[in-house]
Parts: structure tokens; sequence; C-alpha cells
């Protein structure tokens, strides 16, 4: 029996641990902004962590949860950074008539899948290797990052530095329907425009006002024309709030702005793009303030291949679905590709419908994905395992 069948078997007789472990986490409310949850999902994973012999260590991030680290030194080669995330996108008041369910197929609940199934899978694949007496890399270290789902602002530069050495990084986040994990990604960006104008009644002194509102509304008919789907160029004006009475003119308007592009060249150009339209208000009585830019940086695919050669070959000897996806979408991992690191993303249990209400995972999904890490990690601490070959994308900061 292969290594990744015999991983598959040991994780397949801890399922219901691995739920038990997931429901925990699962029923701590960890929104981005739930400082005090998201502390709690470090301490209990945490305490896994320890006992594996790893060491922890804890830095505080201001008005959110702590960044949090696990390092243990192995008996392999290199040094691989294992990247998740404690937070959610649901905010406290989330769980009454929802919370944490399952049945025989499924487990369902707020953020089962991304990332609290993938946290609790990591935790037992990595205790497999350890019972199985299998060599781990010189260096393996876990990041648990508190405010990954608002964009890592304040982790950003914690995440680089950790990684920046790294001979391989793996990312958490969950596996697609259908097996695909993510060999890159596109750049994301976030733009916010707040417009300040001039109050007045509209039926008494209209013409003594001057609208955010009108603004903004001309701004978000214009910023749709810098979309360009044959490019992967995406500008999409999410958010506007305006307004104090349906009778008063606008004296305030925000608008928050989605980013994405697939090609370096296009970023400047694009965000350059952006603010132009921001910017021309149509009404000199009408300022506006402009704020954000590129948030996650561009991951070119080349630095997943490697990493994704390897997992296919796992893949095979146990007939799991797998396949590579480059995804408009970011994570912490596009911090290390775009860093020039071999990073592969996407390798927690399979998830439905990601930030739905309807979010669930594969019960068996959990000792499959998690077998197919285990192998991975395994196979980094072998110094024929460790990619050899990486590409730095040119304005990588």
């Amino acid at each position: 029996m292969s290594l990744v069948a015999k991983l598959r078997s040991a994780l397949e007789a801890r399922t219901e641990e691995m739920l038990a472990l997931t429901e925990e986490l699962v029923t701590i409310e960890s929104g981005s902004y739930d400082s005090v949850g998201v502390a709690r999902v470090g301490e209990v994973l945490g305490e896994r962590w320890k006992r594996l012999g790893f060491d922890a260590r804890s830095r505080p991030l201001a008005n959110r949860g702590p960044q949090r680290s696990f390092h243990l030194a192995g008996t392999g080669h290199g040094k691989v950074v294992i990247l998740g995330h404690a937070d959610t996108v649901w905010p406290a008041g989330s769980q009454p008539g929802w919370g944490f369910r399952r049945d025989d197929a499924f487990a369902y609940g707020p953020g089962v899948g991304d990332m609290k199934g993938g946290l609790a899978m990591a935790v037992f694949a990595i205790e497999a290797l350890v019972e199985a007496r299998r060599e781990l890399p010189r260096e393996l270290v876990m990041l648990l990052v508190p405010d990954e789902e608002i964009g890592s602002v304040g982790s950003r530069s914690w995440i680089e530095d950790s990684v920046r050495d790294a001979d391989a990084v793996l990312v958490l986040e969950p596996t697609r329907p259908g097996g695909g994990v993510v060999v890159g990604r596109r750049a994301v960006g976030a733009i916010k425009a707040r417009y300040t104008g001039r109050s007045a009644h509209a039926a008494i002194n209209p013409a003594e006002g001057a609208s955010a509102l009108l603004a903004a509304c001309r701004a978000v008919i214009a910023l749709d024309s810098l979309t360009d789907l044959s490019r992967h160029k995406v500008v999409n004006a999410g958010i506007l709030r305006s307004g104090a009475a349906r009778q008063v003119v606008p004296h305030d308007a925000e608008l928050e702005i989605d980013l994405r592009a697939a090609h370096p060249e296009d970023l400047p150009s694009l965000e350059s793009g952006v603010r132009k339209i921001l910017e021309d208000t149509g009404d000199a009585r009408v300022s506006v303030a402009i704020e954000g830019g590129w948030s996650r940086p561009l991951w070119p695919e080349a630095q997943g291949r490697a990493l994704f050669a390897l997992m296919e070959g796992f893949a095979k000897e146990i007939g799991a679905p797998v396949s590579p996806v480059v995804s408009s979408g970011g994570s912490d991992g596009s911090f290390a590709g775009a860093l020039g690191r071999p990073t592969l993303d996407g390798l927690g249990p399979i998830c439905f419908d990601t930030c739905s209400r309807r979010e669930k995972i594969p019960v068996a999904s959990l000792a499959e994905r998690g077998a197919l890490f285990a192998a991975l990690v395994h196979r980094l601490g072998q110094a024929d395992g460790l990619p050899r070959e990486t590409v730095m994308l040119p304005n990588a900061q």
C-alpha cells in the first residue's frame, strides 16, 4: 500500500474526531472584526499544534485577533509553510438558526469549508505523519492569519517575511468541487471613494444643492467601460451608500469598487483609469477623496505547477479527483506566489457554495484531501521533493 493510501486509511479512522474539531471551531463565531472569537480559534488550534511538539508564537494585531504561528524542527530538508486563517466572513450573530450540523454525507455551517474544516484537517494530517514516524521538513511552520477575509491588511508584511525563504507554501483554502486546486491567482484591488457635495431641499431650493450621489452614479456608469473580460480585467462598483431623506439633495456618498486583473502590464493602467473616472465629479462643488489600490498581488501560475505535479501523482494513487485552477479570487497564497515562492492553494476539504449559507463539505473529503496534503508535506521534506525553479514576478513587492 502506498504512503498516501495508508494516510487516507489512518485519517478515515479518525473522521469523527476531525468532525468534532471542525464543529468546535465552527461553533466559535470568528468574523474578521470579532477579535475575541478569532483569538479563541487560535487558542483551540494552538493546543492541538503544541501537543504535536510545535512551538507556539503570537503577535498582537490592533483591533484584530493575534497573529499566531506554530513551528516544528523536523529531520528532513527544506522549509515548508502552511498558510491558514482563523477569521470567517460571518459576523457575530450568524449562528442562531444556522450553526454546525452534519449528516452522513456532508457537514454544514458558517466557515465549515472556508476554512475551519481545513484547519482541523491539517492538524490530523500532520499528526498522521508524526504517528507513522514519517520524516518532516527541516522547518515546518503553520501560520494562522486573523484578518484574511478583509484582505490581510494588517498581516501582509508578517506573511511575506515568514514565506520569503520558504521552499514551498501550502494554503488551506478549500478544494473546489470536482477537485480543483489553485496554482495561480489574479491580482485583486479595492478602492473606496468618498464624495462630498452640498445638501438642500429638493423642492424648495434644489439649485443650492450639489449631489454627491449624482457624482457617484456618473462614476459607476463610466467605470463599467473599463471591464474587459477577454483579458480578465474586471471593475465592479459593488457598494454605493448615500442619502439622508428622499426630499434632500445628498451631500455625501461612498462608493466601493473591486478590481481584478490577470496580466501585470494591466495593473497600473487599470488603477489609474479608475482613479481618473472617480476624480471627475462633474460638478466643481463636489469633491472626492480616494483611497486603496491593489490589495492582492498577481500570483503567476508557474509558481504552483511543480507542486501540482507532485500532488497529481499522489491523487492518481488513490483515485482522487484533482485539476489545476487559476483563480480570480485572492488569498494569502497570493503574497507567497508573487514573491516567487512555489505555492499551492486550495488544499483543504472540498467545499460547495463557499461563503454562502449553503456552505458544506463532503465528510469523506476530510480524509481524502488530508491524505494528499500530508503526502505532499512528507515529500517536500525529502531532498528530491523540493521545487527547484521559481518565477519571480517583475513588479512583486
